[in-house]
């Protein structure tokens, strides 16, 4: 198991990638679609922009999509959050970056001054479309130094009717519990650091997104997490690490 472990980081270091096929949904203004690159990244492609969520991982990964018009960031971690990275993909002047105020306030200058600084509970209707910031922490306290409250950031993106939330790390908070008409959601599900396919599940069948993607859940039994939310939503399994 070790021995996967390293040879799994070696590829994510080495830049080994391999395309996924994206996910479309119809809005009232054409599709979004929705590509998983790896693990808590992923492209969001509507009504002519491009959203990168969370660039970490090599460069080369994103030659094939347009350079991003907004660039979403959930949290500081190195697994969501790569300075190099961006630097190279958000080099287009009119790339806007969103961040937490904890991030925003640690980003090169060239980064900050095109970042919109966006603390737990805002919005902003600044990018083309609307985007709610949803506060994402720890709430077991044992986990609570890996994520505390106040440091990130999940977000809602309001596209052509449809409401797509994409939660960072975190647990099933009360932020989280009380969004309503979510479409699709993207869930985290990893111990330590956020939750496990039990907690996910009992979130859902709370908030109740129509279409729920486990995202950012290494290791983690996603099939169990499909059974265990039943028919409170559909559960769609995508591998975001081949």
């Amino acid at each position: 198991m070790k021995c996967i472990h390293v040879i799994a980081c070696l590829m994510f270091l080495c830049g080994f990638h391999q395309i996924r096929a994206a996910e479309a949904f119809s809005t009232s203004k054409g599709k979004v679609v929705v590509t998983p690159i790896n693990h808590a990244t992923m492209v969001v492609e509507w009504d002519g922009k491009t959203i990168y969520v969370d660039p970490v991982g090599q460069p080369d990964w994103y030659k094939r999509f347009p350079k991003p018009d907004v660039v979403l960031l959930t949290h500081v971690h190195g697994d969501h959050y790569r300075e190099a990275v961006l630097k190279v993909v958000c080099r287009a002047a009119s790339t806007q970056l969103v961040a937490p105020p904890a991030l925003a306030g640690v980003l090169g200058g060239d980064l900050k001054s095109k970042t919109i600084s966006l603390g737990n509970g805002a919005s902003t209707d600044k990018l083309g479309f609307k985007l709610e910031a949803v506060a994402s922490y720890n709430t077991t306290p044992p986990r609570k130094r890996f994520h505390p409250k106040g440091q990130g950031n999940g977000y809602v993106l309001n596209l052509g009717g449809k409401r797509i939330y994409i939660s960072g790390d975190t647990e099933g908070t009360p932020e989280m519990l009380a969004l309503k008409n979510i479409d699709v959601a993207f869930l985290c599900m990893n111990l330590p650091y956020t939750m496990d396919v039990t907690a996910a599940a009992n979130a859902v069948k709370v908030f109740k997104p129509k279409v729920v993607y486990p995202y950012h859940s290494r290791g983690q039994d996603t099939a169990k997490f499909k059974i265990l939310v039943g028919s409170a939503a559909e559960v769609r399994l995508r591998n975001w690490y081949k």
